[in-house]
């Protein structure tokens, strides 16, 4: 019944920004731990930005700077900001939520980032 759906990726120019957003169902959502993590072909899972329940945020070193993670716990959404994008942010995208001390983790389908040179 947990759900969790990413939207607003798509294809942008070097140098240009993109904004993804993540809305969880199923769960209460002041809970999670939520996160931003991507997949590149041929490269591992990374970790973008995360967010705590209460707003405290980290990022990945490739990111720092040019993207933020942000939440809105009345509408059970997060949302990465991101600037300056890089082609090789080229990667599928993935929201990620997490319980901490229940044990529970869970991941959205992903969605699709191309930056073009």
């Amino acid at each position: 019944q947990v759900q969790l759906v990413e939207s607003g990726g798509g294809l942008v120019q070097a140098g240009g920004s993109l904004r993804l957003a993540c809305t969880a169902k199923g769960i209460p959502f002041t809970i999670l731990h939520m996160g931003w993590y991507r997949q590149a072909p041929g490269k591992q899972r990374e970790l973008v930005a995360a967010i705590t329940p209460s707003g405290s945020t980290n990022y990945g070193d490739s990111v720092k700077g040019r993207f933020t993670i942000s939440r809105d716990n009345t509408k059970n959404t997060v949302d990465l900001q991101m600037n300056s994008l890089k082609p090789e942010d080229t990667a599928v995208y993935y929201c990620n939520g997490d319980t901490y001390y229940q044990s529970g983790n869970y991941w959205g389908q992903g969605t699709q980032v191309t930056v073009s040179s």
